[in-house]
């Protein structure tokens, strides 16, 4: 399977080298999708994000319909890849995590759109 699936991506390579039937944009292959960015929650807290200055643990939950856990580690994830920043603060005594976007994670977010749609194009125009 190893040899057909390296031979079927040889063929791709050539076929856009040559731009036949088929053939992509190098920029406008899924492969040079941020995969950090590209999965349903990630993307989901990254979007949020864009279009509020901060949002709470407890909003993000709310908005995305995730769990705790699967809130927490795709946060963790785009925060250890620079892309949003966690605060924790207390509001009395309860606690309070706040998510904000940082300037590498919106620049990131811009070009992964810019990637989707450049594929989005070259789909509807085959």
């Amino acid at each position: 399977m190893a040899a057909k699936s390296g031979a079927y991506r040889a063929a791709r390579e050539e076929k856009i080298k040559r731009g036949g039937p088929g053939a992509y944009p190098a920029e406008a292959t899924s492969a040079n999708l941020d995969r950090v960015i590209h999965e349903r929650t990630r993307l989901g807290i990254l979007s949020a994000l864009a279009v509020n200055p901060s949002l709470s643990f407890t909003e993000l939950k709310q908005f995305l319909r995730v769990t705790d856990g699967n809130l927490s580690v795709h946060a963790r994830r785009l925060e250890d890849a620079g892309y949003i920043v966690c605060t924790k603060s207390f509001a009395g005594r309860v606690p309070r995590t706040e998510y904000r976007l940082t300037a590498p994670g919106r620049r990131a977010l811009e070009k992964y759109l810019d990637h989707m749609e450049s594929l989005i194009r070259a789909t509807r125009e085959r």
